[in-house]
């Protein structure tokens, strides 16, 4: 079990950019790996991005190009920064810690929406 600190979500205007922050620094385990996921009002969570602790990153083919997940200089931190958006990335985003042969932990989810 870790606890999971999301901050960053809100409102932002199409074409507009967000910074999505998970801090899991409290925990003294370091993560195999975490992601952002993201699930929508009718529709299943998805994956939208994840890192690994040796930095490989994996992206949603609907966000390549636009969003950015890094590893933050703290130890299990992670960012997601979300540029030119689109009002289909309105979702409720959640973060996941997760580590070698353990169910994941997650965040309790930042929403983020996406209206002119």
């Amino acid at each position: 079990q870790v606890r999971l600190v999301e901050s960053g979500g809100g409102l932002a205007q199409p074409g507009g950019s967000l910074r999505l922050s998970c801090d899991a620094s409290e925990t003294s385990v370091s993560f195999y790996e975490m992601g952002w996921y993201r699930q929508a009002p009718g529709n299943q969570r998805e994956l939208v991005a994840s890192i690994t602790h040796i930095g490989e990153t994996k992206y949603a083919d609907s966000v390549k190009g636009r969003f950015a997940i890094s590893r933050g200089n703290v130890e299990n931190t992670v960012y997601l920064q979300m540029n030119s958006l689109k009002p289909e990335d309105t979702a409720v985003y959640y973060c996941q810690f997760k580590r070698l042969w353990y169910p994941p932990s997650w965040g309790q989810g930042t929403q983020v929406t996406v209206s002119s």
